[in-house]
């Protein structure tokens, strides 16, 4: 045969890359590709130390006796089908949690078969999904999880609860709601800080409940020292838990809080002058640490406080954690168990509560179980919500302000005005200085009752801004006393 009648190398790359992968694009314009039958897909531009298409194509070519091509004849035919890639539906990928057909949710378990939980409305069922229906990404983030056990009965349950060292009842039932929501990939759940005295095993405690979702090789981390490269860590495995957390920077709240409810950043790529890559992310996020300090209104509402006990009986490192791995089929099998009792569970949703999703996700298990996890959960923000006030001496002012006001009364003021006011009475008779971060002018005072607005409105205190033809103006009111709530009411 002349050299003229060879066909190409990279023709013969495509033609075998297309019959035995299946290439899509995200909405992101990210092209990936599938092994058929399998539902795993990899970026085709990626280098990754989990394994690239790549390499991917490169091994099966030469397996199914193809050949060794060079790195010119793959590049053109990446290249080629990336292009023809573009054309083809757009398809999300997803870690560890992804949505199903007919109301159905899916579980990967991170093995290399694909093998995979489907949570649909009357069980669960371990099966290789679809390809077409679910994607999966997987990252070096992503751990195997073990094949959860059957009929467990709840005995699952029982002997995580029995491995902790959660302080109350209470808080056993806001710990099992959050690992309900970490299975739903549609529900923004707060973030659980883990807390209690020295030796009362915050970081193990955490560790387990990570290692639910993310299996054995899951892990608590430093918090990073700026947002970016909090982001990457988030974006690249699904549960993300912070480790020995003494102080949040202003900029790591807000970060926090954006990471919890989702949020989206745009950079620019890479090798471009213009174009840029959206990064989208919402993840279940948890804490450790005694304390963190002054906490914020916004994070206060997003914060779900699980409270520790030291340990009666110390048991060695080697032995807890073989005995967790032991357990954690059953685990597993219990949590899906009463997932599935759950989201079957009927309940009305709160509409006061910020979370609402969570709120709902609590009465419902207080339904399914006869739990007071929704209580338990309206008791926890009461207590974050007096940490807020604590730490906030603005906050305490004006609810020292509020207290000389009648019931329903409404007084209206400018932000100058007001600031005036406020300092005249936070100094007092003896002419106390200011403290360090007392509000300077009206505009950093409005803006600091704009942040403060949902812990004030906790405590009956309403901040209200507008706008009159002589200019701009602050309203407070004192919140009339609420008739007392009547047995079956749901607010």
């Amino acid at each position: 045969m002349s050299e003229d009648e060879k066909t190409p190398a990279r023709e013969v790359i495509t033609d075998y890359a297309q019959a035995h992968f299946r290439y899509f694009r995200t909405a992101d314009g990210t092209v990936y590709a599938q092994k058929n039958g399998h539902p795993v897909a990899r970026p085709i531009r990626s280098q990754g130390t989990t394994g690239s298409h790549r390499q991917e194509l490169m091994v099966g070519l030469f397996r199914d006796g193809v050949g060794v091509f060079n790195g010119t004849a793959l590049k053109e035919a990446l290249d080629l089908i990336e292009a023809l890639a573009l054309t083809e539906d757009v398809q999300p990928t997803h870690i560890r949690v992804a949505p199903g057909f007919d109301g159905a949710t899916w579980l990967d378990l991170g093995r290399a078969d694909g093998q995979s939980v489907r949570i649909h409305p009357t069980g669960w069922d371990i099966t290789t999904p679809d390809p077409r229906e679910v994607c999966w990404r997987r990252t070096q983030l992503t751990g195997e999880l073990p094949l959860p056990a059957r009929d467990t009965d709840g005995k699952g349950i029982d002997l995580l609860l029995r491995l902790c060292n959660f302080a109350s009842a209470e808080t056993e039932c806001l710990a099992l709601a959050w690992l309900i929501g970490c299975l739903g990939p549609s529900v923004p759940v707060p973030a659980p800080f883990l807390t209690g005295p020295q030796g009362a095993g915050k970081s193990t405690g955490g560790r387990m409940l990570v290692r639910i979702i993310e299996g054995m090789s899951g892990d608590l981390r430093r918090a990073p020292k700026d947002e970016e490269n909090l982001i990457a860590a988030v974006a690249a495995g699904w549960v993300t838990a912070l480790d020995n957390l003494s102080h949040l920077t202003p900029d790591l709240s807000d970060a926090v809080c954006c990471i919890v409810t989702g949020a989206e950043s745009v950079k620019r790529a890479l090798f471009t002058d213009g174009d840029v890559f959206r990064v989208g992310y919402r993840r279940p996020l948890l804490l450790t640490g005694i304390d963190v300090g002054v906490i914020r209104g916004d994070l206060a509402e997003r914060l779900l406080p699980l409270r520790l006990e030291r340990p009666r009986v110390r048991r060695t490192e080697a032995e807890l954690w073989t005995e967790f791995e032991e357990i954690l089929p059953v685990v597993l099998g219990s949590l899906l168990d009463l997932t599935v009792k759950v989201r079957a569970a009927e309940a009305e949703t709160p509409t006061d509560l910020r979370m609402a999703d969570f709120a709902h996700l609590c009465a419902q298990l207080d339904a399914a179980t006869g739990f007071g996890a929704l209580a338990a959960y309206r008791a926890s923000l009461d207590d974050l919500n007096d940490d807020v006030i604590e730490g906030d001496l603005l906050a305490q002012t004006v609810l020292q302000h509020a207290a000389s006001m009648e019931p329903g009364a409404a007084q209206r003021m400018t932000s100058t005005e007001w600031l005036y006011h406020l300092s005249r009475l936070y100094a007092g008779e003896e002419l106390r200085p200011l403290p360090k971060g007392w509000p300077t002018t009206g505009k950093v005072l409005s803006d600091r009752l704009k942040r403060l607005q949902p812990t004030l409105a906790a405590r009956g205190v309403l901040i209200d801004s507008g706008r009159t033809r002589e200019g701009r103006y602050l309203e407070m009111t004192r919140q009339a006393p609420q008739p007392p709530q009547e047995q079956g009411e749901v607010f």
